[in-house]
């Protein structure tokens, strides 16, 4: 929930410019206590079963609260808290060098440990026992390597500990293997890349590593071939942008 309440407090603090910066770290503080820090562990993993919609709307209606002397100021930010999370909404994302207007749709990972925002009119959302994996809506023709995004948790291995095994794997597999690096996009955690061949069908991946802020990991792995990099390898791209930890 790190990354969510982070984001939450930056709405709060970017769209109250004309309260009071002590305002501010109260309105904030008041959130914080309600909804994140009063809630016992096990009421937290009770919540993963609700949807994550009604926290934010909850966030925004303590807002409408405190705000409710500065009635303007209040509406706006409470519009920009329920944008952030509504059930569907457009993205532009850049596809074989043109800016292409998408419709996605939100869906709830495994347990609810996550949110992603997902193009419904090409892909689906599969969830399985250990993961989850986004794929073609439609089945692709046998000539085409496989096409996915998985989405994993291990709940009891680190982000530095998952990458050298996953360094290991990969070198295994593809023919050549480029430098784990930290990375901020789409994502916050590290990227390792493997690539096998240089033909229009050579396979391709990318797997990123993040800290699932309880001691663990997701680990993504995106799978598709040379030539599909400027469209499916796009797209997954502009999904993870819009991945959230829930916890």
């Amino acid at each position: 929930m790190e990354q969510l309440d982070d984001r939450v407090k930056k709405e709060i603090l970017d769209h109250t410019e004309d309260t009071s910066s002590t305002l501010k770290e109260d309105i904030w503080n008041h959130i914080d206590q309600e909804l994140f820090q009063t809630k016992s562990r096990k009421e937290k993993k009770m919540k993963k079963k609700s949807k994550v919609i009604p926290i934010v709307i909850a966030a925004a209606a303590g807002v409408m609260i405190l705000f409710s002397t500065q009635t303007e100021t209040g509406s706006a930010f409470i519009k920009q808290i329920k944008d952030m999370f509504v059930p569907e909404k457009e993205i532009i994302q850049s596809i074989e060098g043109n800016e292409e207007e998408t419709n996605v749709n939100l869906q709830e990972g495994k347990d609810s440990d996550y949110i992603i925002y997902i193009d419904e009119e090409r892909y689906k959302l599969v969830k399985g026992e250990e993961s989850d994996i986004i794929t073609t809506k439609e089945p692709l023709e046998e000539r085409y390597p496989e096409v996915s995004m998985e989405i994993k948790q291990f709940t009891d291995i680190a982000p530095q500990e998952m990458v050298s095994t996953l360094e290991t794997e990969l070198a295994s597999e593809y023919t050549k293997v480029t430098e784990t690096e930290s990375v901020t996009e789409p994502l916050e955690g590290f990227k390792l890349h493997g690539i096998s061949g240089s033909e229009w069908n050579s396979p391709v991946t990318n797997v990123y590593v993040v800290d699932n802020l309880n001691g663990g990991s997701f680990v993504i792995t995106e799978k598709y071939f040379l030539e599909a990099a400027e469209g499916h390898g796009a797209r997954f791209y502009a999904m993870l942008q819009e991945f959230e930890i829930v916890d």
